[in-house]
């Protein structure tokens, strides 16, 4: 009986493998970039809003590649300070007057109403803000009195750990009006300088475009919904027009439900893998890792135990199931066992190869992804036990409660 049940199991995760490399959208694939765009006739307004808690770190490396963007178009940089301790509103100040570039404007909007995570209401504030009429808020030059600037055609939403290379802004702009896109996001490349950050990272993005397939959301008509919050590029008319960021504003995960949005409300949306866009913020630890992990994946499951548990099967029965088939079928002496194992365990390493050679790792470690797998799983079922602890979801300081809750 024992040795029936292995050898389902098995085939069981041999079928999800073949299923997963051919039928879920070649998720796999690392090759979606930008779409092919043109310079448009005229150049829209754009203004790009940073939400920043405690980002003194990294404000240095990331704020100075936003104000030197080589835009032909106006735009604007708005650094909403989301209760800092760490004097990154200064800081941010400083930064700009030492260097010319794009005009710079720092708000606060204080805490959180209650109902919403911190940086939506820092986006909502920001976004308020970018549609006043710019030349009040950073001042007009001498002579007449300019008319006041309309407000910005596009939202350029963007992380304060993320560093843009200077045509970052030009390109993201000329893809979207080249497709006619309301959304565009590019998944930034995340640090791999640590062993931990090389061993975990990967896997995460991995994961991130089994669950959503980038060729399945930039279909047209597509019903799979996602972007990823550290370089979002939004149509002003498509964010108004999507009720964001108020209709969002409980959202831990606030990216996916950002794009479920605007594509409910009937809005086109494209994500894709940056080239040139890097996340600089630093997870040297598994310990840090694992907390920027588990703060969200129990809300990503929507805090149901039932979808805890079958992911929690899930996780077990594609990655784990796999190499305990090919050693458990060859030290019983079962050939059949041994090879519906090693062959899923193949499909599984090979579509994880080319996300370890986008972020210039050793191919030799796919084999490894049970391993991390099972860190995630970990990481998982921690996620859930800290949020019935009254913990989950907490993020430098804030703890959010579920959103029924709120």
């Amino acid at each position: 009986m024992g040795l029936l049940t292995a050898a389902c199991a098995a085939y069981a995760s041999l079928a999800a493998w073949l299923w997963l490399t051919l039928a879920q959208g070649m998720f796999w694939r690392t090759d979606v970039r930008l779409p092919p765009r043109t310079a448009p006739a005229r150049w829209p307004s754009v203004a790009i809003v940073v939400p920043a808690r405690d980002e003194a770190e990294v404000l240095p490396r990331t704020l100075p590649s936003l104000l030197a963007q080589d835009y032909p178009g106006d735009a604007e940089v708005i650094l909403v300070d989301d209760g800092s301790t760490d004097g990154t509103a200064d800081l941010a100040r400083r930064l700009a007057a030492a260097r010319p570039g794009l005009p710079l404007t720092v708000t606060a909007p204080g805490d959180p109403a209650p109902g919403w995570t911190g940086k939506l209401w820092a986006l909502r504030h920001g976004m308020a803000l970018a549609r006043t009429a710019r030349t009040a808020r950073v001042g007009a030059a001498p002579g007449p009195t300019p008319a006041p600037t309309p407000a910005p055609e596009y939202l350029l939403l963007t992380d304060a750990d993320i560093v843009h290379a200077p045509d970052s802004l030009r390109e993201l702009v000329a893809a979207a009006t080249s497709a006619d896109l309301d959304l565009v996001s590019q998944m930034a490349r995340l640090r791999v300088a640590s062993a931990w950050e090389g061993l975990v990272v990967p896997a995460f993005v991995y994961f991130f475009a089994q669950l959503y397939p980038f060729r399945r959301v930039n279909r047209p008509g597509a019903r799979t919904a996602a972007a990823a919050g550290g370089c979002v590029l939004l149509r002003t008319e498509a964010a108004v027009r999507a009720g964001v960021p108020d209709s969002i504003r409980q959202a831990v995960i606030d990216d996916v439900s950002l794009a479920r949005a605007v594509q409910g409300s009937g809005g086109r949306i494209w994500l894709g893998l940056a080239e040139r866009v890097e996340s600089v913020r630093p997870y040297p630890s598994l310990a840090d890792l694992w907390r920027m992990v588990s703060r969200s994946a129990y809300a990503q499951l929507r805090h149901q135990p039932l979808l805890l548990a079958g992911t929690v099967a899930g996780l077990v029965l594609v990655y784990l199931v796999p190499p305990a088939a090919l050693l458990g079928g060859l030290a019983a002496g079962r050939p059949a066992l041994a090879w519906a194992g090693g062959l899923a365990w193949l499909l599984m390493a090979g579509t994880y190869a080319p996300m370890l050679r986008h972020y210039r790792r050793p191919v030799l470690l796919a084999p490894a992804l049970p391993f991390t797998a099972l860190l995630y799983l970990l990481m998982t079922v921690d996620s859930a036990v800290q949020h019935y602890r009254g913990r989950g979801a907490a993020w430098k300081g804030r703890t959010y409660a579920r959103p029924s809750d709120a």
